[in-house]
């Protein structure tokens, strides 16, 4: 287990997000939610008007908006995300975040496998 990720990658452990979540007035702060070889996952909070500037991946994504609204840019859409809704980035893709109110984010990256 990585000593900042909030659950321990070898054994079963629950966790309420909320209770990691944190309001922020400025900026952004991430938690390590999991990390293991196959899967990370990292919560954000942004304050409102903060941004993820665009940026790939080469680790297939999952972004789930939990509260809140941003702005999802990927590829060449962008679009308004509400709490609840999801979306799915194939490796490379280019995207990026802005947070229109406070909002906290789930990300889960799955790395690319590596083949023998």
């Amino acid at each position: 287990m990585s000593k900042s990720a909030l659950l321990p990658s070898e054994t079963p452990a629950p966790l309420v997000l909320a209770d990691h979540s944190e309001h922020v007035d400025h900026g952004i702060v991430s938690r390590t939610v999991l990390a293991t070889p196959e899967l990370r996952v990292v919560l954000f909070s942004f304050a409102a008007g903060q941004s993820l500037t665009e940026h790939t991946s080469t680790a297939r994504a999952l972004l789930h908006v939990l509260t809140g609204e941003g702005e999802l840019q990927f590829g060449e859409e962008k679009r308004v995300f509400h709490g609840g809704e999801i979306l799915h980035l194939p490796p490379k893709v280019p995207h990026a975040v802005r947070a229109i109110e406070p909002m906290t984010m789930m990300l889960v990256l799955a790395p690319e496998r590596k083949t023998a």
